[in-house]
């Protein structure tokens, strides 16, 4: 990055934080306590199982089509997925997985937690034949944003031997890259039938600010420190993500906290039941289940948004 931008200038955030995602998610395994980060599949199964529930309980109230497709988008270890389909096979419904990754070491990873799963490097590859059951758990938020300060577009500057922004001052952003992907899934989506599970951390109405933020060592960093050895993310408007899917005809829940959705899918049922057959581990349970769901944990800034096709129902809890 560094010898890019003495030979070239200064780029876009946008650039900036494209090339350097590439990077750390081709180079490294970044969850879990040996990483920079956890998501909420490694903290609990309750969280796939509750996912997979929910695909089951819309699949068959949208007439249990015969042929369906299990999608993830940006499925990290495949801990989600392989957790929402055991759920899945136990009610009867095994679909074919697709998902979508482009880092060749966590798709080695997913092949171990899904067997058979067939890879996709974008969206616009995915199978055009059948309905789909689609999930993107914190794949949104790593895609590049696009920084304004006064209706100019922020930059990132070589100074000395450091980074700068080269511009200050109210910011407001956007997302070429997420509207894209939200388009295009929204599209598939009205095309062949199916929905669609947004979770991600952000805001439920668009409004100026910085949200820019780079995790390491699960802790948070200087954005422009590191460039490419740190998760680089931002909060996604989930206003500007319905607002893209209804443009493409898709049909859009508000959005959800993470936490009151989880309790209306049932996880303190699970957490007993996962509590009774195993009493030693009932302390590590409840604590996984709080931290999902309170609202001074995951359970209020991680919102949930459902995407569906018109003849398909809405997910339960939303």
């Amino acid at each position: 990055m560094f010898d890019r931008l003495r030979a070239d200038g200064p780029i876009t955030l946008e650039a900036f934080m494209g090339a350097c995602n590439d990077y750390y998610y081709a180079t490294r395994d970044p969850l879990g306590s040996s990483g920079d980060f956890t998501t909420a599949p490694e903290i609990s199964q309750m969280f796939g199982e509750l996912i997979g529930a929910a695909l089951v309980d819309v699949w068959r109230r949208a007439g249990a089509p015969a042929s369906v497709r299990y999608v993830e988008i940006g499925p990290g270890r495949g801990t989600l997925a392989a957790d929402a389909l055991r759920v899945m096979h136990s009610a009867g419904l095994a679909p074919p997985v697709h998902l979508v990754e482009t880092s060749p070491v966590l798709r080695e990873a997913q092949l171990a937690a899904v067997p058979g799963a067939t890879h996709h490097d974008s969206i616009g590859d995915l199978p055009g034949d059948a309905p789909l059951l689609v999930v993107a758990n914190e794949f949104l938020d790593a895609l590049p944003i696009r920084q304004h300060v006064a209706g100019i577009e922020r930059h990132v500057e070589l100074i000395g031997d450091g980074l700068a922004f080269d511009r200050d001052g109210e910011v407001v952003e956007s997302s070429p890259a997420r509207d894209e992907a939200v388009s295009a899934l929204s599209e598939g989506l009205v095309a062949l039938g199916g929905v669609a599970l947004l979770i991600d951390y952000g805001h439920e109405r668009s409004a100026p600010g910085d949200t820019l933020q780079a995790v390491r060592g699960h802790a948070f960093a200087p954005a422009l420190d590191r460039p490419g050895e740190q998760d680089l993310t931002s909060h996604v408007d989930f206003e500007r993500v319905a607002a893209v899917a209804r443009e493409a005809g898709a049909f859009v829940t508000a959005p959800a906290e993470q936490g009151s959705w989880l309790e209306r899918l049932g996880i303190q049922a699970r957490a007993r039941r996962l509590a009774q057959a195993a009493p030693g581990r009932a302390g590590e349970i409840e604590a996984a289940r709080a931290r999902l769901c309170r609202p001074d944990a995951m359970g209020s800034l991680f919102k949930v948004l459902a995407i569906h096709s018109p003849d398909w129902p809405r997910p339960a809890g939303l």
